[in-house]
């Protein structure tokens, strides 16, 4: 999986779908956001959390910065503005990150060492990149699901309706 506009596409998704979604978040009062709706996370609002918590945690390891964190579920901001703002700036180092990418670094092992369950283990460097644009699918998906059941509209979510995608991207094919 060396093909580099795959990896350039997935960051511009997943910053469109967080632009879309915490627009319509925004709209939530903060008790509902903050509200146990039996999420996995619990709440909207900690959903939110997980994601660019998790984010934070994969590139620290991509760029060998590691974020220093003691708990998978820790919350980072209780404050909406503030985790929209860092959700912001995750998504353009992830698409400025994608951008140096090169097909020998994702041909390369990597090794992490897991929160979850703190052993170590070595992947190749695509299959892991891959992992963080899947495991931010994953959770979105379960934010529109806690959405749709409070009656909140996200509109579409699809890749194939990802702006600009009618142009060549960058590193794709022409």
């Amino acid at each position: 999986m060396y093909e580099l506009g795959y990896y350039r596409t997935m960051a511009e998704y997943n910053a469109w779908m967080n632009r879309k979604l915490y627009r319509v978040c925004a709209g939530i009062p903060d008790e509902l956001r903050k509200k146990d709706l039996g999420a996995f996370f619990g709440s909207i609002h900690g959903t939110l959390n997980h994601l660019l918590h998790a984010d934070l945690i994969w590139m620290g390891r991509f760029t060998g910065q590691p974020l220093t964190t003691s708990a998978l579920g820790q919350a980072l901001y209780s404050e909406f503005g503030e985790l929209r703002r860092e959700r912001e700036a995750t998504d353009r180092r992830i698409l400025d990150w994608t951008r140096q990418l090169s097909p020998e670094r994702l041909a390369e092992p990597f090794a992490y060492t897991s929160l979850s369950d703190r052993t170590t283990r070595t992947r190749p460097h695509w299959l892991l990149i891959v992992h963080l644009f899947n495991h931010q699918t994953h959770h979105r998906g379960q934010l529109t699901t806690l959405l749709s059941q409070l009656g909140y509209d996200y509109g579409v979510t699809d890749l194939p309706w990802l702006p600009g995608l009618d142009e060549p991207i960058a590193g794709g094919p022409a």
